[in-house]
């Protein structure tokens, strides 16, 4: 994100702050509301400007009676007269844009309250917000996950902020298709099911031909669940924004028993929670069953395997441990994986990825439930740069790695003469299941050993000493100097 919208956003901070907010889960929601009717006035200009063009009539978002609701009418209106609208207006307008009560958008929307301190500052943050361009859907993500960056409990559980550029590969890798039903079990803001939105805007417009389509579409295509409320209603704002009219957003401990979800998704994207336990009481039998453990990152494994349905894929996120831990329960759902469904690839990503957030080592595992197995050999893939810096800064570099899996694995046909010393190889079953089913890279990959050459010890020596020799003579004439 550039640094002059990074800049703005911790001023926007700082007039919560001195206006008396200091909360930042308070200070995010606020935030999130004023970005959401910010972007709905955006998307509706659009829409009228494309109306105007094509001649294509849509949907409208603000009617005659909530016209002065729009962004572009209120935000030059006097500190008092903003306020009282927004408080008696616009916000009672937003909690009840859809007429479904029972539509996760109402759901999460009903226990929303308008709470900017004054009139004062909810002037001077929306005039902030105004000069953020946010027509490029990639900015306002990276909004959302700088605002996340700020709440001091970022990173709880083991849940970690995707970046966006990691998501989109994941996406490209496994191709949502119209018929798709897409679940992200840890949804968080819903980064995942938006970017698979996306691919298929841009890649199937026939998703839009038909009324049946476009109801599959904005109805029953993306799940996504979470146990953040604010992750959640972050989440439905956003997916609603972004053109998909009832997005299925629930409140859900995945895991649990409560999730009785089996064989129905064709196509899983996530990153679940890393670290942490689970109480045992609370963990689905069909789950342990697959995996007997507490751990959730195995858990999650066994999740995405009960989930979907046969000839479903998975593209998802896991700390290196999974890959190659060497408990009964690591092996056996590695071993679950690859005897009976079918594992396609493991992508070693580099520690830096999920900086500033953590240092933990990953990689992206992709696999097709069979029941049958089908795994003959799996591809591994090095990455050892994404396009930015693997520091805490994250600056944006010329290395970077991820069009070349693209390319790579789309034309896996080509990748069978490559060598154990390349970026990328396969590795056969066989090899694996005699490596008690280890998967990490490191295991397979060969590195060539360059033989250097060193100088005899006391040349080495004798050099340390001339040079020592040098020194003092320079001190000595240093020395004389001074006199």
């Amino acid at each position: 994100m550039e640094k002059s919208i990074q800049n703005k956003i911790d001023a926007i901070w700082l007039d919560f702050a001195n206006g008396g907010m200091t909360d930042p889960l308070s200070v995010i929601k606020q935030m999130t509301y004023l970005l959401f009717i910010k972007g709905l006035d955006e998307v509706e200009t659009n829409n009228e400007q494309t109306e105007q063009i094509l001649g294509v009539k849509f949907k409208r978002i603000f009617d005659e009676e909530h016209q002065d609701c729009r962004w572009s009418k209120f935000k030059n209106l006097s500190a008092p007269e903003m306020y009282n609208l927004m408080s008696t207006k616009i916000f009672p307008f937003i909690k009840n844009m859809k007429a479904d009560k029972n539509s996760s958008f109402s759901r999460y929307m009903e226990k929303a309250m308008f709470m900017v301190p004054s009139a004062l500052v909810l002037e001077k943050v929306v005039t902030k917000i105004d000069s953020i361009p946010m027509k490029d859907r990639d900015t306002k993500g990276d909004i959302y996950e700088y605002l996340l960056s700020k709440l001091s409990t970022a990173g709880r559980n083991g849940q970690f902020r995707t970046p966006r550029h990691i998501i989109k590969m994941m996406v490209e890798l496994v191709k949502p298709t119209p018929n798709d039903i897409i679940c992200d079990p840890a949804c968080g803001t819903g980064g995942f099911l938006l970017e698979a939105s996306e691919y298929l805007r841009k890649n199937h417009s026939e998703l839009f031909d038909s009324d049946s389509k476009k109801h599959h579409f904005n109805n029953d295509m993306f799940y996504g669940f979470d146990t953040d409320d604010t992750m959640l209603s972050i989440s439905a704002m956003n997916m609603i924004m972004h053109g998909i009219d009832n997005p299925n957003i629930e409140y859900k401990d995945s895991a649990s028993g409560e999730n009785t979800d089996t064989d129905k998704y064709s196509l899983i994207l996530a990153n679940p929670p890393f670290k942490g336990s689970i109480d045992e009481s609370t963990i689905a039998p069909s789950l342990s069953k697959i995996c007997n453990t507490k751990k959730t990152e195995l858990l999650f494994l066994a999740l995405f395997i009960r989930s979907l349905r046969i000839g479903g894929r998975c593209a998802c996120i896991v700390p290196d441990g999974v890959l190659f831990g060497s408990s009964n329960a690591h092996k056996s759902i590695r071993k679950e994986i690859i005897e009976k469904n079918k594992l396609e690839a493991v992508i070693s990503m580099p520690s830096g990825v999920f900086q500033p957030y953590a240092g933990v080592s990953t990689a992206v595992l992709i696999f097709t439930k069979t029941t049958t197995g089908g795994t003959d050999k799996v591809w591994f893939y090095d990455m050892t740069a994404d396009g930015y810096s693997l520091d805490a800064k994250r600056t944006k570099i010329k290395d970077n790695d991820i069009p070349d899996i693209i390319e790579r694995y789309n034309n896996l046909d080509k990748e069978n003469d490559r060598t154990r010393t390349d970026k990328s190889f396969f590795v056969t079953k066989e090899e694996i299941v005699n490596n008690s089913y280890d998967l990490s890279i490191n295991k397979y990959k060969e590195i060539i050993q360059e033989k250097v050459e060193y100088e005899n010890p006391r040349v080495v020596l004798k050099q340390i000493m001339d040079m020592e020799d040098e020194f003092k003579k320079q001190l000595k004439e240093l020395e004389e100097l001074l006199k």
